[in-house]
């Protein structure tokens, strides 16, 4: 049962494309790790987020166990809003860049008639320029499974300045408004998962830094 990264600095114009393939199509062949530095935030307890590489490092999930917006009779007054912040220590190769593609957003909502929910983040380098944030809005009478997929077209990915030691930070909002539904009833929007099954997945886009300057 549910509980509950464009506008940065272009620092990357001496990046190489790898060989054979546009940007995102090589990832580094040893697996890359990925630390959770801290996690801030109504929707996200410590402990209460984890993350995962994918075995052929095309992408990371996030899943939440505790991230639920909602209004209703039992919710606190606070509860129409919950974000979560990540700051995370992405751990890549030597010789490896790299930023998003496009992220699947998925979850499970409850909206009576008349309410309305939404989801919306950004992501971005610590230090850089944040990226504008995208969001996705839902209606009542809705109670079901959703979906949102955010994708950057490739002269708009931001990356991982080579030779630098940036965090990687995720900035994420659920929003539940109570609009003219019935005041009696509860409406929700959920992103978390007690069994694993609905994640946030950031797909990767790779490239090969060039060598260092003698």
């Amino acid at each position: 049962m549910l509980n509950t990264l464009a506008a940065a600095a272009l620092a990357m114009s001496t990046i190489i494309i790898p060989p054979g393939g546009a940007p995102g199509d090589t990832p580094p062949p040893d697996h890359i790790t990925i630390d959770v530095v801290t996690i801030n935030g109504s929707g996200c307890r410590a402990g209460t987020a984890a993350v995962a590489v994918s075995p052929d490092n095309k992408a990371f999930t996030v899943t939440y166990s505790e991230f639920m917006a909602q209004v209703g009779p039992q919710a606190l007054p606070t509860d129409f809003r919950k974000n979560c912040q990540l700051n995370l220590r992405v751990n890549v190769p030597q010789g490896f860049t790299y930023g998003i593609a496009s992220t699947d957003y998925r979850g499970f909502a409850h909206l009576e008639r008349g309410a309305t929910a939404l989801e919306k983040a950004n992501y971005y380098f610590q230090g850089m320029s944040q990226t504008a944030f995208k969001q996705h809005n839902y209606a009542g009478p809705f109670s079901d499974d959703w979906q949102a997929t955010d994708t950057n077209e490739i002269a708009a990915i931001v990356y991982h300045p080579c030779g630098e030691k940036r965090n990687f930070n995720i900035n994420t909002e659920l929003r539940v408004n109570q609009g003219t539904s019935d005041k009696t009833k509860t409406s929700f929007i959920a992103m978390d998962s007690t069994d694993g099954s609905i994640e946030t997945t950031y797909h990767f886009a790779w490239k090969v830094c060039p060598p260092p300057r003698p």
